[in-house]
């Protein structure tokens, strides 16, 4: 197999690696949240990983953004799909949002996305119409059963559902702003600054947290996995997505996001799959195909 070919291969496969990788969000949610408060995991999370980009950007001789409105752009682009997006999901769960509910509502990301570019004049197929609403009852399939099982823990406040929406809106802009503003550059340096400004933000939050950081195996897995798979991958292959796709087709992702959940539940936890999980995760699938073919 030649170059080309291995990296038409990688290229094609990033979208499904991608939506592999994020999905595991909940998991490392359900590992460490017991152990810590959320804006302390976060400064941790971000701190290790502009530590391991630092490393790599300097193994690797790679360039910084030159311009410093890409600085600005970079800047708030890591507020707003880091601090704002990861800040709101994670606030919202230790405030006693259910992961369901939680992963519903940020999972209206590709609808919102497709309603701004519609009256922005950005150009919406029916038929990826089609596939997002065939992707958004799939979506409630799969998470409908979680809904009132699990007692306070998966209840809904003005609080978290204001924490969730939050998450929903910021992380929705930040695509969109990113896809318009920020230019092509190396995705390690543009990582590194977008954690930078998320840090920022998200420090001063977290010295007002009273709960401790408890340190254990499940904690460190957790953040491990958090530096290393979340963000040095998945926010990796976020940042690659935008800059090659559109912004409806990538978000679209978003729609595959629970059902995969679901399915490394059942593996790792034992939670049961339903005949309803299937039939919308199948669901979901079909308007993610139809919303990503109906955009090129």
């Amino acid at each position: 197999m030649t170059t080309s070919e291995t990296d038409s291969l990688w290229i094609r496969a990033m979208p499904a690696v991608f939506v592999l990788i994020w999905s595991t969000g909940f998991i490392v949610a359900r590992y460490g949240m017991p152990h810590a408060p959320p804006m302390t995991f976060l400064a941790w999370r971000y701190a290790l990983s502009i530590a391991a980009f630092g490393a790599w950007i300097a193994l690797a001789r790679v360039p910084w953004p030159r311009e410093r409105a890409q600085w600005g752009h970079l800047a708030l682009t890591g507020v707003l799909m880091h601090a704002g997006y990861l800040g709101g999901v994670w606030a919202a769960v230790k405030a006693g949002m259910g992961a369901g509910l939680s992963a519903l509502i940020v999972g209206l990301q590709p609808v919102l996305t497709a309603v701004w570019l519609s009256a922005t004049g950005g150009r919406v197929t029916p038929r990826q119409w089609l596939g997002l609403l065939l992707g958004l009852v799939g979506l409630v399939l799969v998470v409908w059963h979680k809904f009132g099982h699990g007692g306070p823990s998966d209840s809904a406040t003005p609080l978290n559902l204001a924490y969730a929406v939050g998450a929903l809106l910021a992380i929705t802009v930040g695509t969109l702003y990113q896809k318009r503003h920020v230019r092509p550059c190396d995705v390690r340096t543009a990582n590194t600054v977008q954690l930078g400004a998320a840090l920022l933000v998200t420090l001063p939050l977290a010295l007002l947290e009273a709960e401790p950081m408890h340190w254990n195996a499940q904690s460190a897995g957790a953040m491990a996995w958090s530096v290393l798979g979340l963000t040095l991958g998945g926010s990796s292959l976020l940042y690659l997505l935008i800059q090659r796709g559109a912004a409806a087709s990538v978000t679209s992702l978003m729609y595959l996001v629970p059902p995969c959940t679901a399915v490394l539940a059942w593996v790792l936890f034992g939670e049961p799959i339903t005949p309803t999980t299937l039939a919308g995760t199948a669901l979901t699938a079909l308007g993610v195909a139809l919303v990503v073919r109906g955009g090129r």
